[in-house]
C-alpha cells in the first residue's frame, strides 16, 4: 500500500473499534462471486439511501449538494461492479442483505431531528468500514480486483467524512451528543463484525 492510501487510512482504521477478521477476508477469498454480487447490492443500497435524504430533507442545502455528489458515485461504483461480473461471467443476482446495516438501524431513532443525526452517522461507519474492507481484501486478490478496491478508498473515504461532518452539523439543534451516539454505534458494529455469522456477506461478521 502506498503512502498517500495509508494516510488515507490511518484516521478510518481509528475511527473503527476493530479490525476485520482474518476469517471474513478467507471466506471473501472463497466466494469472490458473492463477494462482488453483494458488493453490487451495497453500492446500490448506499445511492438509495443518499437519494431518500435528500427527497426527504429538502430544506438543507450543504445536505443536498453531499448527498447528490455521494448518489453519483456510489450508482458508478455499481456499473463497475457489475461490469466487473459481466467481464469474469459472474451473473448479477440478487442476494439477501446481512444483518449488519439492520442492525444497526434497528438502534436508530425513529422520528426527528435525532433520527436523522443517527442515519448519518451508520451512513458514516458503513462508509468507513467498505473502506477498511477494501483495503484489507487489496492484498489477497488478483491484480485486476485489487487495483478497482483500492480505486474507491478516497470516493468511499470522503463519503465517510461528509457524513460525519453532517451528523455534527445537525446534532446540536437535535440535542445529540455525537460522540455519545458514535460509540454506542461503533461498540455495536464492532460486535457484528467480530462475532460468528451464519452468512457472509460484503459487511457480515466471521462465517462459521
Amino acid at each position: 500500500m502506498n503512502d498517500t492510501l495509508a494516510e488515507l487510512l490511518a484516521p478510518i482504521r481509528k475511527f473503527l473499534h476493530c479490525s476485520t477478521p482474518s476469517a471474513w477476508i478467507e471466506a471473501a477469498c472463497q466466494n469472490q462471486a458473492l463477494l462482488l454480487a453483494d458488493h453490487a447490492n451495497c453500492e446500490k443500497k448506499a445511492a438509495s439511501t443518499a437519494m431518500n435524504l435528500m427527497y426527504k430533507y429538502t430544506d438543507r442545502p450543504e445536505l443536498l449538494k453531499k448527498m447528490s455528489q455521494l448518489a453519483r458515485e456510489e450508482l458508478l461504483h455499481f456499473q463497475q461492479v457489475v461490469e466487473l461480473m459481466q467481464a469474469r461471467g459472474v451473473r448479477y443476482e440478487g442476494v439477501s442483505a446481512s444483518r449488519y446495516a439492520a442492525s444497526l438501524r434497528a438502534l436508530s431513532e425513529s422520528k426527528g431531528e435525532a433520527q436523522l443525526v443517527d442515519t448519518l452517522l451508520i451512513g458514516a461507519i458503513i462508509e468507513a468500514r467498505s473502506c477498511e474492507r477494501f483495503a484489507a481484501l487489496a492484498p489477497h486478490l488478483d491484480e485486476e480486483l485489487a487495483k478497482f478496491y483500492r480505486s474507491l478508498l478516497k470516493s468511499e473515504a470522503r463519503h465517510y467524512e461528509d457524513y460525519l461532518s453532517l451528523a455534527s452539523e445537525y446534532a446540536p439543534a437535535a440535542g445529540v451528543d455525537v460522540d455519545e451516539r458514535l460509540q454506542a454505534f461503533l461498540a455495536a458494529e464492532a460486535v457484528l463484525v467480530t462475532s460468528d455469522d451464519s452468512q457472509f456477506r460484503f459487511h457480515s461478521g466471521a462465517p462459521h
